[in-house]
């Protein structure tokens, strides 16, 4: 689904705004530290209690050592003892909307899979799915009860 502003997300009986949200993934877009690629991305993700972490890709020489704003936004939730998401909005300078990389969707499988993800371009226009459906054959970690 694709649209812009006025949707409102449902958490806990109340509701908080994807355009709050947005630009909350915006501002954490403009801190990003991005000098190998020039490619700064913001996330921002909404907790299932409505707390709201934000995160911006940091970039390293190493590249294998670079976080996408995805996931520093989870960890950062993880780190506080939040695990229930609800939303997650990732945002970049760019005219179509901004797809996590494959990481990442294996890092919100692990946490939420039907998350809803809007991934936004830089006039704020989205397209609307879950961790699910952008992961559908993801690494279940039930196999390694086996």
């Amino acid at each position: 689904m694709a649209g812009t502003g006025e949707k409102m997300i449902d958490v806990q009986g109340s509701v908080y705004p994807l355009e709050k949200l947005i630009n909350v993934a915006r501002a954490a877009m403009n801190r990003a530290y991005a000098p190998y690629s020039n490619f700064p991305v913001g996330a921002a993700l909404i907790t299932k209690e409505g707390n709201v972490y934000n995160g911006c890709n940091v970039e390293n020489v190493s590249y294998g050592l670079t976080c996408c704003a995805e996931r520093v936004a989870i960890f950062k939730a993880v780190a506080d003892g939040f695990k229930d998401f609800k939303a997650l909005a990732v945002i970049a300078n760019t005219e179509q909307p901004c797809s996590p990389c494959g990481a990442c969707r294996q890092v919100m499988i692990e946490f939420a899979p039907h998350m809803e993800v809007y991934m936004v371009n830089k006039d704020g226009h989205y397209i609307k799915t879950t961790a699910g459906e952008l992961l559908p054959a993801q690494f279940d970690k039930d196999l390694l009860q086996g």
